[in-house]
């Protein structure tokens, strides 16, 4: 670099102009800023060198910066991304300079230089060049601003409603508003959150401590927030409404939906007996089964899943917000859809006794339970009966006559399950509990292993193995779950261990994570070659995926996603898809560990399940009634598969903690953990 150089670095997060004036040491250089001011600046920090070819003069930069600022036009840059999207073609500031104003200036590179460091939409730097973005990638990027600015808009709105929500006697300005805002802010985010400062001097004139533990109590005092306010889905900015603009397509999609592209190819099966089977709280219905008996004597499964891509589809309003979404999340107090209910629960879901849109997966089983034949149909079907698992259960058990497809079904899931096994799968069953909040009253139920569930969870993995072998046999990208094989403990080990639970525990310490991929992998735990989710597309958008790209496939259409852009969308759920995981985790617990508060005088039957360190005397136990697993720093020796009676000596969700303490059998006395 030469003295009078014209460059721009970085000091402090800001760009700068200014004039190369002499080295400083091995490599680094002093600059005048357009003041005169010296900066001695490292390499690392120059973000572009403008012109060396001209000598510059401190005083010559606001003069540049003014022929610079009539190029600086950000929508100019859509146009170039237009043209370069169709190239895929990465381009450098200077060649930008020349598709745009036609020059390879200084003033013009400088200017293309500036758009393209400030743009998050339409260009993504790789090294000294921009690469135009996917259309699929800037189109969700536009949605979210979108969304973004529609949130803004209805927070206004909601503010006013407040305000006339409060008698009239306090009216909110908007310096009130931001205080609010901090409020919240500094409660879910404590020390991190960049309002801190206003949230403490809010709480510190109005005599409180100045923690986020005040600021909750006092958004609740306002009657801003409830008690049981959900910080886990504030805390991570989970959308719990739908914006008005999503609200105005699904009114279009109940109203006026879209033609069905497959409307001639629809098979039409309503005349088949059609099962849905779910808890009775169930309100996305997404799957319903069926029998066919044939002449040759043998029986054909019909797997029917939801099909909400006929109202749905690759790029729109409602795709992007479901991608956005990525699943409908389940917790006590309710659940976070990922589609507006009134689809959902209405023409996307299997509903008994209406004409339904279906993806229909055709099975014919071998005598050892393999697949011997299937065929994938988009379909209409008429769901017959809405049961409940505890129905089907007294079903099977009465063995109706006028029902022999659900002792069909049953039998057949047997016969699948009894293949599976010999092929090396791996069951791990542990209680689990399903945590209901209504008004005040919290209930907890715990599933069973029965029959019902059993036969309707291997429909459902048979589904998925029918629809990853279509997409391997076609060379579909499919989102493709794989499981690498585990390493279990030794066969003598496990037979050491209780079985039941305390076994069951050890081999899932084993398991590893099942990974998505666009293409097949052996999925070790189902003994599946290949798999792929796909009944579930009303609340897994990687379900949904797998719809859009086998339903393409079977109309003869092309592929409305490459390999490389359905693993660009599954990075991008993935990451959703956990966050949401662990905000559902989290809720159950904060709800499981108030139940105990609130019943903290009960005396419960606690299994230890394994050691969490055992020199410290840490374990995990399980409360076998509630199907609830704790922590615990036992107050003694114990052996696995032991059985102790506990009571909860102390319990508090908002901060997590629970001790619990042993009931000795000697007079009910206790001992303290």
């Amino acid at each position: 670099m030469d003295k009078g150089t014209l460059l721009e670095f970085r000091l402090n997060g800001d760009r700068r102009l200014a004039v190369a004036d002499r080295p400083d040491g091995k490599k680094n250089w002093i600059v005048l800023d357009e003041f005169g001011q010296p900066h001695s600046i490292r390499p690392q920090q120059i973000s572009y060198e403008i012109d060396a070819s001209s000598s510059y003069k401190p005083g010559d930069i606001p003069k540049f910066r003014q022929e610079v600022e009539p190029y600086v036009d950000p929508d100019s840059l859509e146009v170039a991304w237009e043209i370069l999207t169709e190239e895929a073609k990465a381009v450098t500031p200077a060649e930008m300079s020349q598709l745009l104003f036609s020059e390879k200036t200084a003033v013009g590179c400088y200017a293309a230089h500036q758009l393209l460091v400030g743009d998050k939409l339409y260009f993504k730097q790789k090294g000294d060049r921009y690469e135009p973005r996917p259309r699929s990638q800037v189109e969700e990027l536009k949605h979210q601003m979108e969304v973004e600015q529609a949130r803004q808009r209805e927070w206004e709105e909601f503010l006013t409603r407040v305000r006339q929500c409060l008698g009239g006697a306090v009216e909110w300005s908007s310096s009130d508003r931001v205080r609010i805002e901090a409020l919240e802010k500094y409660t879910v985010f404590g020390e991190e959150a960049q309002s801190r400062i206003a949230a403490k001097e809010v709480l510190t004139n109005l005599d409180r401590a100045d923690t986020p533990e005040a600021a909750f109590t006092l958004l609740v005092d306002l009657g801003l927030w409830s008690e049981h306010e959900n910080l886990f889905l504030r805390r991570n900015q989970i959308p719990t409404h739908f914006s008005s603009k999503v609200q105005e397509v699904a009114q279009r999609c109940l109203h006026l939906p879209s033609a069905d592209p497959d409307e001639n190819n629809r098979l039409d099966l309503t005349h088949l007996k059609v099962y849905t089977i779910d808890d009775e709280s169930t309100q996305e219905i997404d799957d319903g089964l069926s029998v066919e008996y044939l002449p040759d004597g043998r029986q054909r499964l019909w797997i029917h899943i939801a099909d909400p891509s006929r109202l749905v589809f690759p790029g729109d309003e409602l795709d992007l917000e479901a991608r956005r979404r990525s699943t409908t999340i389940y917790l006590p107090t309710g659940m976070v859809p990922m589609f507006p209910p009134e689809l959902a629960t209405g023409p996307m879901s299997l509903v008994q006794g209406k004409i339904c849109p279906a993806l229909s997966f055709a099975v014919i089983l071998s005598d050892t339970g393999s697949v011997e034949e299937y065929s994938i149909h988009t379909s209409i079907i008429k769901p017959t009966y809405r049961l409940t698992y505890e129905d089907v259960d007294e079903m099977l058990h009465l063995g109706l006559q006028a029902e022999p497809e659900m002792t069909t079904l049953a039998q057949m899931a047997r016969l699948r399950q009894s293949w599976r096994q010999s092929q090396g799968c791996i069951n791990i069953y542990m209680p689990e509990s399903v945590i209901k909040v209504k008004g005040d009253e919290i209930t907890i139920e715990v599933l069973d292993d029965s029959k019902a569930r059993q036969m309707v969870a291997e429909m459902m993995i048979l589904a998925g193995e029918v629809g990853g072998r279509y997409g391997q046999t076609h060379n579909i990208p499919l989102p493709f779950r794989g499981q690498t094989q585990p390493e279990l403990p030794p066969e003598e080990e496990l037979l050491q261990l209780q079985p039941g639970p305390v076994r069951a525990c050890a081999i899932r310490r084993c398991m590893p994570r099942s990974e998505i991929s666009t293409t097949p992998n052996r999925h070790a735990s189902l003994a599946l070659s290949v798999y792929t989710q796909v009944t579930s597309p009303i609340r897994r958008y990687s379900d949904l995926l797998a719809h859009f790209q086998i339903k393409a496939h079977l109309r003869g259409d092309s592929l409305p996603f490459t390999a490389v852009e359905l693993q660009e969308v599954l990075m991008s759920i993935t990451t959703t898809v956990k966050e949401a995981s662990l905000v559902e985790r989290q809720t159950n617990r904060y709800w499981a560990l108030e139940y105990l508060r609130r019943n903290s005088g009960e005396v419960w039957q606690a299994l230890m399940l394994r050691w969490l360190k055992e020199d410290e005397n840490l374990g995990l136990i399980l409360l076998e009634e509630l199907g609830m697993e704790m922590a615990w720093r036992l107050p003694r020796p114990v052996r696995l598969g032991d059985r102790l009676e506990v009571q909860v000596s102390y319990s508090d969700p908002r901060r997590d903690q629970i001790h619990f303490q042993e009931m000795l059998p000697a007079a009910g006395s206790a001992s303290a953990s």
